[in-house]
């Protein structure tokens, strides 16, 4: 990977500083009980509180926000929903999907222009006769509780065995265009190295699922002309920075090795060839690959140690939040925390852990339109959480 973009940076545990609570946390691996108290939680720079705001949601996976605050969730095993003054409402209108394995209804995101034209986006497991998936796009317009006149928009170009590797994550770049995650899909890792194959890639497209025509790979016949970077495992958190337009991704390694990566156009990540990752097929302490580093591939500018299992990203741009101010947020899945990120001129200058066991397994972290941070938890019985200041 190349070393002369960025230098990796190694945060060790012993850099980390994990946060207390004045009320004893949820047992790990546990759902979040109905009745969650508001928590008053210490943090290094920022004291704030944790509130449940809504809960009953199966395996919540995204969480959008409309210019009147209200808040648009998916459940992985299909549904819509809107979140309003802790109720929710059931959006119709959303498309058919494989709910198995990691597969399902997985991102919501609004366009830009949605007081204009009220365009919803969703991402899915979308299936064929013979059971298998690829990853999709599409979008409606939000009427009411109903999307209507849904239409997909993009196909992953290949369908593979279910469950695995979706990736999924949408961000709208400052350009307008919209950045989509497709994951290598889990059982043939290499395809992320193939340029003929969406696998493994970030993709590149218009607001209706056109190719732009400044795609790095426009031009060239044996590429797919949405990619726009590759060699990805799995990205599962996904930001545009507001001021500098940067892409910033996280990501998953097969067993330790999960990276946040500054990704460019028509770059390769290094997935599989490359790893910081270990073998997750055996039983003992073995790299996953011969190489960590290659000419041509680029490190990632964090490997995240002890394993994050990253889902969910955002960036602190508002004011309520002065001293995280521009810091990235970055959800972990079993790793059931928040490392806030401090990045100065691409390298990772401090960490902080928060929300360690506090509510399970994280799948999304958002900064709201109201600039309060929201969070997802992935469980069976799930809610919506913000962390707000505590004044």
């Amino acid at each position: 990977m190349l070393s002369n973009i960025f230098s990796r940076a190694f945060i060790f545990s012993a850099a980390v500083l994990v946060v207390g609570t004045f009320t004893l946390p949820e047992a790990v691996g546990q759902d979040v009980d109905s009745d969650f108290e508001p928590r008053e939680i210490n943090t290094q720079y920022e004291q704030v509180r944790l509130v449940k705001i809504a809960g009953g949601l199966e395996f919540p996976w995204s969480i959008a926000f409309l210019p009147d605050d209200r808040k648009l969730v998916t459940e992985r095993p299909g549904r819509l929903n809107l979140v309003e003054d802790g109720q929710i409402t059931e959006i119709s209108g959303v498309p058919e999907v494989q709910a198995r394995g990691q597969g399902g209804l997985l991102e919501v995101a609004i366009h830009p222009d949605f007081e204009m034209n009220q365009w919803v986006y969703l991402t899915w497991s979308k299936a064929n006769d013979d059971g298998e998936t690829v990853t999709a796009l599409g979008r409606g317009t939000l009427q009411g509780n109903s999307l209507t006149s849904f239409e997909v928009l993009f196909v992953q170009d290949r369908y593979s065995s279910p469950g695995r590797h979706y990736g999924s994550r949408l961000a709208w770049a400052d350009d307008g265009k919209l950045l989509m995650s497709i994951g290598d899909r889990g059982a043939n890792p290499p395809r992320a190295q193939d340029l003929g194959d969406h696998a493994g890639t970030l993709l590149r497209l218009n607001d209706d699922g056109s190719i732009p025509d400044d795609n790095p790979f426009v031009g060239r016949d044996d590429v797919l002309p949405e990619i726009y970077s590759y060699g990805h495992r799995n990205i599962q958190g996904l930001v545009v920075d507001p001021e500098t337009g940067d892409i910033w991704a996280t990501e998953h390694g097969p067993r330790g090795g999960d990276e946040l990566n500054l990704v460019q156009p028509g770059l390769n990540y290094g997935w599989p060839t490359v790893s910081l990752g270990l073998d997750y097929r055996s039983q003992g302490d073995f790299p996953h690959t011969e190489a960590r580093t290659r000419d041509g591939m680029i490190d990632p500018v964090l490997e995240f140690m002890p394993t994050l299992a990253p889902s969910g990203l955002a960036m602190v741009t508002s004011d309520r939040f002065p001293n995280w101010k521009g810091d990235l947020l970055a959800g972990g899945l079993r790793s059931e925390r928040i490392l806030r990120t401090v990045i100065h001129n691409y390298e990772v200058l401090h960490q902080e852990e928060l929300l360690l066991g506090e509510i399970g397994r994280i799948r999304d972290v958002r900064e709201g339109s109201d600039g309060y941070i929201y969070i997802l938890n992935d469980t069976r019985d799930g809610g919506v959480f913000r962390i707000e200041p505590r004044n």
